[in-house]
């Protein structure tokens, strides 16, 4: 029997293609409280933390009450945008799930900054409800790089963190995953450049999913 397996997927910027309406719901959050809107680069270099850190991120002067009006306006921006244009998969995705689907001993998992209303909208609008045996959101931990997304999901499925596989597309996912000992794989389609994404520690950056089970089948060889 193989060993068992678990590959962590990120959400925003890995599986799905969000951002005009991140950039469009922080641009309602900023004028919620009069700010100026950071440009699209710097909005955007946040996604893949809690919402309370990325506002805190990208609103560094202000206020905890700011803060707060802000993080509720973009919180009901996101939902109006979400109810009227579903964010599209990025190309491959649903073919590299259903790969992974198909082998022996691989489960999959999600560990995202999103809540889980967010997460729970986008896997049913997308008809993936019932692909991911794990999933782990921002409304139960603290925002990533904590690890402790990552180790509930080796948890809750009963795989060693060695025999796991977080695959993100920032900084932010890389850096959880070595914290709590597991390898990452990165992603050149999302928010954070590939060079960002190496420098912290991935063990690769795909340039398509395409590429995906091949550079599983090299990284477990290896363990």
């Amino acid at each position: 029997m193989s060993t068992p397996r678990l590959v962590v997927f990120d959400v925003d910027g890995t599986l799905v293609d969000s951002q005009d309406h991140i950039v469009a719901a922080m641009s309602e959050a900023f004028a919620a409280v009069d700010h100026a809107l950071p440009p699209r680069h710097e909005v955007l270099s946040i996604v893949g933390l809690s919402l309370d850190q990325a506002i805190a991120r990208l609103l560094p002067q202000a206020g905890e009450p700011t803060r707060r009006t802000a993080v509720e306006a973009y919180k009901s921006a996101f939902g109006q945008l979400r109810a009227g244009r579903l964010s599209p998969l990025f190309p491959g995705a649903r073919a590299a799930l259903d790969a992974l689907d198909a082998r022996e001993g691989v489960m999959l998992g999600i560990a995202t900054g999103k809540s889980r209303r967010g997460l729970t909208h986008i896997l049913d609008a997308h008809g993936l409800a019932g692909r991911f045996l794990t999933r782990q959101v921002a409304d139960d931990h603290p925002s990533k790089p904590h690890p402790s997304m990552l180790l509930a999901a080796v948890a809750e499925t009963g795989v060693g963190s060695a025999d796991a596989v977080m695959l993100g597309d920032t900084t932010y996912d890389i850096e959880m995953a070595r914290a709590a000992g597991m390898p990452a794989i990165g992603v050149a389609w999302g928010y954070h450049s590939p060079e960002a994404l190496s420098e912290a520690g991935a063990a690769c950056v795909l340039g398509s999913f395409d590429d995906l089970d091949g550079v599983l089948d090299e990284l477990w060889r290896g363990m």
